[in-house]
């Protein structure tokens, strides 16, 4: 969503942090370049107007145009004051569902993706923080909204208030209210109905759905490829039936990023999701310091923790590292490392993570570093039989070209392979040698045990240190994360070698 307006702001800060000594008119040359990227990437021009005027009464003064690193100083301050623009430290994430039944009031135009997006949030109400979940929908207009919502609850085993042909808005939004106490439910969600456009009838329906049940939240969904339009939606919803907060839909699309960064600036209103794909678990919180990370360039480590924690499991990382401390690296443990590393969202989703990369693309782009890649070479691991895979040395002359004919490619991208395995194997084989001696171990244990990155503070300084010493390398470490877990893909480091 932000790569454009992500590039050139790259582009203006590389400069200026090359410079060395700056003067109050280099600032003010990289602010004006600033400013037309904003506008480019469809910031509203009050917004980008009050960003640049902020920024530039902080970044001309005599301590920052002196200072030691100044480019980067002013780099900091457009961090901070992007921050400050997207909504500042509040937990974008938090709902107000803490007196149950909690009735959380989902509205928007159709077409924003808010029947998904009420089951987006319903799992993971259910699944990050253990609530019991009733999802009704109230959409009487739109042919199978209703049976949508149902289907949709039953893939993630959220329940839904059955259906009952003829009945208003209004009078399904009570029997949930009631279903929801009687069933003992900590929230229900409303699945209002949309328009193509706002209009009295939409108003006064939603309005009088909100004063049925009182809800503690009402979510306004809007498209986040309409750019500025949504927030023109945003602030007539919020002005006609009141909004707590935004969720932000389709931001993994090719639009410019303008309406998140006007939307909290404009309405005064949180943005606090935000949908990054189609399936039921592409929903994260809105956090202003990681998405300003992102547009700067700087990665979001946190977000790829996160990820890594959904998709693996403490024991699988236990095995993994058992396994590691025997230097044991076969062509199965590859093919898992790769398809790890597609369901954290491929290439392109863990580059956009590490901090620096994303200016790389086109060296990966050369590189034939995709997603592409990736599949070919899990072609390749299951033309394989058991032993091959299990000892990659047997693959010899014949071998290869059977391997590689049953995937359909050519002996030469199968040595690309096997050159691969061995590197990430040597890799391997060392960490497992540091693994031994306790400290890695201990570090990587104490990841996992803490739900989450722990406080630094309250790490073993020995085992802190090893941990350090692993990523300094460039070896990464062989597991890291939260309550559950993380097997880092080692596959990522081992593609990015030279070939």
């Amino acid at each position: 969503m932000f790569e454009s307006l992500s590039e050139r702001l790259g582009g203006v800060f590389e400069r200026l942090t090359r410079q060395g000594a700056l003067s109050e008119a280099d600032v003010e040359a990289a602010l004006r370049e600033v400013r037309v990227a904003l506008l480019e990437a469809d910031v509203s021009l009050p917004v980008a107007r009050d960003f640049i005027k902020a920024v530039a009464r902080k970044a001309t003064g005599q301590a920052v145009t002196k200072s030691v690193t100044p480019g980067q100083q002013v780099v900091k301050i457009v961090h901070d004051e992007l921050v400050r623009v997207l909504g500042g430290d509040e937990d974008a994430g938090a709902l107000k569902i803490d007196s149950p039944p909690a009735p959380v009031l989902m509205v928007g135009l159709q077409g924003s993706g808010k029947t998904t997006t009420t089951a987006k949030l319903a799992r993971r109400l259910k699944e990050r923080e253990g609530k019991r979940v009733l999802m009704a929908s109230l959409d009487t207009n739109r042919p199978a909204a209703m049976e949508q919502l149902q289907i949709l609850g039953a893939q993630i085993g959220v329940d839904t208030l059955p259906i009952v042909k003829g009945e208003d808005p209004v009078t399904i939004a009570k029997r949930a209210r009631t279903q929801a106490a009687m069933g003992g439910y900590d929230v229900y969600l409303l699945d209002t109905a949309g328009r193509l456009h706002i209009d009295a009838e939409l108003i006064a329906q939603a309005a009088a759905v909100r004063d049925a049940v009182t809800p503690r939240e009402t979510l306004l969904v809007v498209d986040g490829l309409t750019g500025q339009d949504a927030v023109n939606v945003a602030t007539e919803f919020d002005a006609k039936i009141g909004v707590t907060g935004v969720v932000l839909t389709r931001m993994d699309g090719d639009g410019r990023g303008g309406a998140a960064l006007s939307m909290r600036a404009i309405t005064g209103k949180p943005i606090r999701f935000v949908g990054l794909g189609e399936k039921t678990d592409a929903l994260e919180p809105f956090e202003p310091a990681r998405i300003a990370g992102r547009i700067l360039g700087m990665g979001d480590i946190v977000a790829l923790v996160e990820k890594a924690q959904d998709v693996f499991e403490a024991e699988q990382a236990e095995r993994m590292m058992k396994r590691f401390q025997k230097g044991l690296f076969n062509m199965n443990d590859l093919k898992m490392q790769l398809e790890q590393m597609m369901k954290m969202g491929g290439v392109e989703g863990l580059m956009g993570m590490l901090p620096g990369v994303g200016r790389m693309k086109a060296q990966m782009a050369e590189a034939g570093l995709d997603d592409r890649m990736i599949r070919r070479q899990v072609a390749l691991i299951n033309s394989m039989t058991k032993k091959e895979r299990a000892n990659p040395d047997l693959l010899q002359a014949s071998r290869k070209r059977r391997v590689a004919a049953g995937a359909g490619l050519e002996v030469a991208e199968l040595n690309r392979l096997l050159k691969q395995h061995r590197q990430m194997a040597d890799v391997m084989k060392k960490m497992g040698q540091q693994a031994k001696g306790g400290m890695l171990r201990q570090a990587v244990r104490q990841m996992m045990g803490k739900g989450g990155i722990p406080d630094p503070a309250e790490m073993d300084p020995a085992a802190l240190k090893a941990a350090a010493d692993a990523l300094k390398s460039g070896r990464g470490l062989p597991g890291l994360g939260g309550g559950r877990g993380m097997t880092l893909p080692a596959g990522l480091s081992g593609m990015m070698r030279k070939k």
